[in-house]
């Protein structure tokens, strides 16, 4: 009995060889392609831009509307889960990931759950959607209604001109 299949040389850029398991039919595959396929060879985007409703207003009155939130892990639905706050009121949850997630906002040095908790109610809803189309979804693309003619049509809320992050 067999317990590893033999192994295949394939020629890679530089003249150096790789070796892959030779398929069952003993047919050697084609070479591996050392360019990856159309669309691949983008980096992946794991943080999207956004501009809230109003804007968390700090202490000193300045008012934060533009920031940056990355796309969350497993780890950062799970944590906020052993938060005290969070098992003695569940709602709490979103101020939780969202303080996770949010990599800036305006000139803040940092962003937690602290200011979260802080924001108008109208931004705290913006970045709940905001948080479900980019993790959820998998897109920043909404579709909203002209409230002039009443066309519906869809943007990108993570930017999507050339320039934007």
């Amino acid at each position: 009995m067999r317990r590893s299949a033999p192994v295949v040389p394939d020629a890679v850029p530089g003249g150096q060889t790789s070796s892959r398991p030779a398929p069952a039919d003993g047919v050697a595959p084609p070479p591996l392609s050392a360019t990856a396929p159309p669309g691949r060879d983008e980096p992946m985007r794991t943080e999207f831009e956004f501009e809230l409703p109003r804007g968390y207003v700090d202490e000193n009155g300045a008012v934060h509307r533009h920031g940056a939130m990355r796309l969350a892990t497993a780890r950062d639905e799970l944590v906020p889960l052993q938060d005290v706050r969070v098992r003695e009121n569940p709602p709490y949850l979103s101020v939780v990931l969202l303080g996770r997630v949010i990599t800036r906002l305006g000139t803040l040095p940092m962003v937690h759950d602290g200011i979260v908790e802080n924001m108008f109610a109208s931004d705290l809803a913006f970045l709940q959607d905001f948080y479900r189309q980019i993790n959820a979804e998998g897109h920043t693309r909404a579709e909203v209604t002209c409230p002039s003619c009443d066309e519906a049509f869809e943007v990108d809320l993570g930017g999507s001109r050339l320039g934007e992050s």
